[in-house]
């Protein structure tokens, strides 16, 4: 039985007028979250930055009075020195300012100035500052007045603020001079210079005396921040939009609304102020507002498009149900068959690769043994023939010499072996400081059974001290044998051959063998395994695939280029083990 025409009419026109309902209350419930959200998060954003700022105040604040006590000790240190009082007694002023020089090292101030009763520079870390003359300078005049060590702050005439602790150096109760230490508070500003945050330092008076911005020295706080660039007709804009959508800011800087936070620094009346501007509160509490709009519009989306395609679906869901079911059906059993034959097919090619790769690992490491090994084999065999030689002129000393190289040579052939097996499963190895040019020596003396009979002419340019590098010394020693053996091994041919070696500090250690060769035919494939260019018998090509990967496990690098002269170069880099280095392991 059919409905009649007006009857669907009123049903289509109260579903139309129920989903216009439904897509108002939903809009006006995203008003109602987004507004309540933006309130929310804006207030918990804000006391989460008020709160950092106030941990990063308290931070610069214990740097500041860090640097302030550390030197309000220096001069009452000094005025007992015996050297500086003895100088001022004396009037030999030949080794003073060297003392202040030292003493500036230990002590890590910024400078120090020994003055005398008529307020001359007699000593100083900075020597231009010699005979200069502070009589009616404030911490001159306060210091010879009291006991008491004086701190002084007066603005220079470049611009910003010099600090000073002085006190008088007494005598039988009078004074013979006065010791000044000048303190760099400028230093923090340069660190706060890079922060986002504007932070300014005030003395007893409010007057600013520390400061990110350099126009507000000397100035009160309130007329500092008054000093500001014109704003643009958008920056206005920018303002009023920024003030109506968030609390009233507790001021502006260049223009910006910013939130500030104050403390006591506890010396002679100081406080610090912390500006911190509101860019992260916004793009936070926006970023969850955006998330916000955009998930009501995906809610507002998927329910249109749910309801414009149910009536399409209904209607042809059933007449296709049928046939999808025997197509899904025939189409599972032939994927299944499919499936089972791959499935065969896989298991007999991983077997297949897996005995490939026995194979080739066996080779490889076989390869490396024996390259690595020939090298303290022909040193063992020269120790032998010597020491044969000794015992038969009846010099057993001299031969225990050599069989004691020999027993050296093994232990070594041991740890080559290690090292070989360590490369192959790419392990861990405990590195320890080693000097790069007893490495290099090392080296030489291995290769000196091959090195004198060949009259190869070797020259070595080497820094005085020692270079200290992190590395594992036996691999250290293994690559430079290797640069060493194909730098013989180049020079061949050559009529008067010659192998140079240098060593430079920089950034990082670097050891340059160069030999006057005929160079490298192919730089590319230098480094591949099993790449070489002698002939069959002389070598496998895997000292330099070797060399490389033990300067990588090094943190270093091996590099290979043809020099402007001709010949081979190689660079070995290592990193430089500083001090600071060491002393943090």
């Amino acid at each position: 039985m059919n409905m009649p025409d007006d009857i669907v009419d009123r049903t289509a026109r109260r579903r139309q007028m129920a989903l216009r309902a439904v897509a108002f209350a939903v809009v006006g419930l995203a008003v109602a979250v987004v507004w309540y959200t933006h309130q929310f998060l804006t207030e918990r954003f804000t006391e989460a930055t008020r709160n950092r700022a106030e941990v990063r105040m308290a931070l610069y604040t214990g740097n500041l009075m860090s640097e302030l006590q550390r030197n309000s000790i220096v001069p009452l240190l000094l005025a007992r020195d015996p050297a500086l009082t003895g100088a001022l007694d004396r009037g030999d002023y030949s080794i003073t300012s060297q003392r202040l020089i030292n003493l500036q090292d230990e002590l890590g101030t910024a400078s120090m100035l020994l003055l005398d009763a008529e307020g001359r520079t007699v000593a100083a870390t900075d020597r231009n500052r010699l005979g200069t003359s502070h009589r009616n300078q404030p911490y001159y005049v306060e210091a010879q007045r009291g006991k008491e060590t004086i701190f002084t702050s007066w603005r220079r005439e470049a611009g910003g603020y010099r600090f000073t602790f002085s006190r008088s150096l007494m005598a039988d109760g009078r004074s013979r001079g006065v010791i000044v230490v000048e303190v760099d508070l400028m230093k923090y500003e340069r660190a706060w210079a890079g922060l986002t945050d504007a932070v300014a330092v005030l003395d007893s008076e409010g007057q600013v005396i520390l400061a990110t911005e350099p126009r507000w020295r000397g100035l009160p706080l309130d007329e500092a921040l008054a000093v500001r660039d014109p704003p643009t007709a958008i920056g206005r804009a920018w303002k009023v939009t920024a003030d109506w959508t968030q609390s009233p800011p507790d001021a502006y800087v260049k223009g910006e609304a910013v939130m500030r936070t104050e403390a006591r620094v506890p010396f002679r009346g100081w406080r610090m102020v912390v500006f911190s501007r509101y860019d992260s509160v916004r793009e936070r509490v926006n970023a969850f507002l955006a998330m916000e709009i955009m998930g009501f519009a995906l809610l507002l989306a998927a329910g249109f498009w749910l309801t414009s395609r149910q009536a399409q679906s209904e209607s042809r869901a059933f007449q296709r149900e049928s046939a999808e079911l025997r197509l899904l059906n025939a189409r599972l059993q032939r994927e299944i068959a499919e499936r089972q034959r791959m499935q065969e097919n896989l298991a007999v090619a991983e077997q297949t690769l897996a005995q490939s790769s026995k194979l080739a690992v066996l080779g490889e490491m076989s390869a490396a043994v024996s390259h690595e090994l020939n090298q303290p084999l022909a040193a063992m065999k020269t120790y032998l023939a010597g020491a044969r030689l000794l015992l038969q002129r009846r010099k057993p000393d001299e031969a225990m010499s050599s069989f004691q190289r020999i027993d050296d040579l093994i232990d070594r052939m041991g740890a080559i072996t290690r090292q070989l097996k360590s490369y192959a499963r790419k392990g861990g190895e405990a590195f320890a400081p080693v000097d790069f040019k007893s490495c290099i020596g090392e080296a030489l003396s291995m290769m000196e059974p091959q090195l004198k009979p060949r009259r190869v002419r070797i020259s070595r340019a080497m820094p005085r001290a020692p270079v200290m590098v992190m590395a594992d010394r036996i691999r250290l020693e293994q690559v430079i044998i290797n640069l060493l053996r194909n730098a013989l091994d180049a020079t061949r041919a050559v009529a008067e051959p010659r192998i140079d070696l240098t060593l430079t500090i920089g950034e990082t250690a670097t050891l340059t063998v160069a030999d006057n060769g005929p160079g490298i035919s192919d730089l590319d494939k230098l480094f591949e395994p099993f790449w070489t260019t002698k002939k069959p018998g002389e070598g496998v090509g895997l000292g330099l695939a070797i060399s490389s990967g033990i300067a990588s496990d090094l943190g270093g690098r091996l590099t290979a280029r043809n020099g402007e002269d001709g010949g081979a170069v190689f660079d070995l880099s290592l990193p430089v083990l500083d001090k600071a280095a060491k002393a943090a392991e």
